[in-house]
């Protein structure tokens, strides 16, 4: 099961590990999804705060529809 993160910065460090990085668009919401070995972990946030977000982010970037 995917657990859902709160914290931006938690979200951050957990990204350092991850396999990749998958941006799902939703109305005027993204949900960004990463993959570690062994848990992928989701946050929302508002587009604004989503982009700045995803230019910290190193690992591969996929975007969903």
């Amino acid at each position: 099961m995917p657990k859902e993160i709160k914290s931006i910065e938690e979200f951050l460090k957990l990204s350092e590990k991850a396999n990749e990085c998958r941006v799902k668009k939703i109305g005027d919401q993204t949900k960004l999804k990463i993959r570690t070995a062994s848990t992928l972990y989701t946050i929302k946030l508002d587009a604004k705060a989503a982009e700045e977000l995803l230019t910290k982010i190193n690992c591969p970037k996929k975007e969903m529809q």
